[in-house]
């Protein structure tokens, strides 16, 4: 049972956590916030942009802030899954499993969609079961557990798309954006003058993030909003009674059921973070992109017409009336 003044510390706790990541990081305050409401919904996400806009001091930064371990694993044609997970070597006494990079709090898939489908299916026990199994054992992986994975959306030639199944398994998806003038010059400043960038301080632990991970999963949540979440998803699917004409023309397929579960938890977490002890129909729409973006698959008329999938979910969140 989760009480008053765990709710107050775990608050407490991540207000000065996003204070320390903004000594760090400039401006992607909505990444910033899509990244932690993974990290409370022990969930993963997928960031999408261009080179150079901080995707990896992000992580680095958010790691150490949150008091957790962090690997990067980049990610090339060459990869092999032996190299994320580990393998067994041949020491004095026998063999004993050697952990990849994959068995840390916080990883960074850097460039996930350049490594070949096999390289890139090796995260996927890691990411859906919490565990990795190497030959004949299973090991499982730390205690909280989060990837974030980058892939760049302009050089796509010579890369390996991450199947539907995969990308699934993200719970949210966050679009790094290009920075505001005054964000670039402060980026400049911060970066050239005197030691230059240094990485936040730990603020928290890792028994501090699994309790504000267990005040955020006691969070309640009334019927009439699952039943808004459930809806809003079903409003992508071209075949369903709620889908409008937007969604019927341009979707091949709709979100799948996780995306009610990621909008549930986005809404969670974001109650938390605001400091409301109840999710209210606000947190659902705040979560409704980076929960259901990457789970439309637009069909070729979609390509054709130019119509991206963040405007289907705008066109199919029109067409459910909020409780």
């Amino acid at each position: 049972m989760i009480t008053d003044r765990d709710l107050i510390e775990a608050r407490e706790a991540f207000t000065a956590l996003r204070a320390g990541i903004a000594n760090v990081i400039v401006g992607q305050n909505a990444v910033v916030e899509v990244a932690l409401w993974a990290i409370l919904s022990r969930g993963h996400v997928l960031l999408e942009g261009v080179p150079g806009l901080g995707k990896t001091l992000l992580v680095r930064a958010l790691a150490r802030a949150l008091g957790l371990s962090f690997s990067r694993i980049q990610f090339t044609p060459d990869l092999m899954p032996a190299d994320i997970l580990g393998t067994n070597v041949l020491s004095g006494d026998g063999f004993r499993f050697l952990p990849g990079p994959v068995f840390a709090h916080v990883v960074l898939a850097d460039e996930v969609n350049r490594a070949t489908p096999k390289t890139q299916s090796a995260l996927l026990e890691a990411m859906q079961e919490g565990q990795a199994t190497i030959g004949t054992e299973t090991h499982p992986v730390p205690v909280p557990f989060t990837v974030l994975a980058t892939q760049n959306p302009i050089e796509m030639e010579g890369t390996y798309p991450l199947p539907e199944a995969q990308v699934d398994r993200f719970l949210f998806k966050a679009e790094v954006g290009f920075p505001s003038e005054s964000d670039l010059v402060e980026i400049v400043r911060r970066n050239t003058e005197g030691d230059g960038m240094t990485l936040p301080d730990p603020v928290l632990s890792e028994d501090a993030v699994r309790r504000a991970q267990a005040v955020v999963a006691e969070y309640p949540v009334p019927r009439p909003l699952m039943e808004y979440a459930a809806q809003l998803v079903l409003a992508t699917h071209p075949h369903g009674g709620q889908a409008p004409d937007a969604v019927r023309r341009y979707v091949q397929y709709g979100a799948s059921p996780r995306g009610s579960l990621a909008l549930v938890w986005g809404a969670k977490a974001r109650a938390f973070l605001t400091g409301r002890h109840h999710v209210a129909v606000d947190d659902i729409q705040a979560a409704l992109r980076p929960a259901l973006v990457h789970r439309i698959i637009p069909n070729f008329r979609a390509d054709a017409d130019d119509v991206f999938a963040g405007q289907l979910v705008d066109e199919a969140a029109k067409a459910v009336r909020a409780p």
